[in-house]
């Protein structure tokens, strides 16, 4: 189970997040997601659980928990979008 974790502290690290989520079962991979620029967390991350049950027990008991001072936003991750190419410019006429 892929699961998203948002609200995170801008000091948060991916061993932040697997300690936080270990309690409640197996963590398979736990990356804070980082700003290319500055290096610091964007506030969000993912955790990946193998379980299923344990994923969920994992949601359900830490969304709204406090981590380093924050109420983590904790759900199953969507799939990722597929993001169109190109640009926005369709020519003189619009079309």
């Amino acid at each position: 189970m892929n699961i998203f974790v948002g609200n995170l502290s801008y000091d948060s690290k991916d061993e932040d997040l697997e300690t936080a989520f270990a309690v409640h079962g197996q963590v398979q991979s736990a990356k804070v997601i980082m700003d290319r620029m500055t290096g610091r967390s964007r506030g969000f991350g993912f955790v990946e659980m193998p379980n299923n049950q344990e994923g969920q027990a994992a949601i359900d008991a830490l969304n709204g928990a406090d981590l380093q001072g924050r109420p983590l936003t904790v759900n199953q991750a969507k799939p990722r979008e597929e993001r169109g190419g190109g640009g926005g410019y369709d020519g003189p006429r619009g079309y």
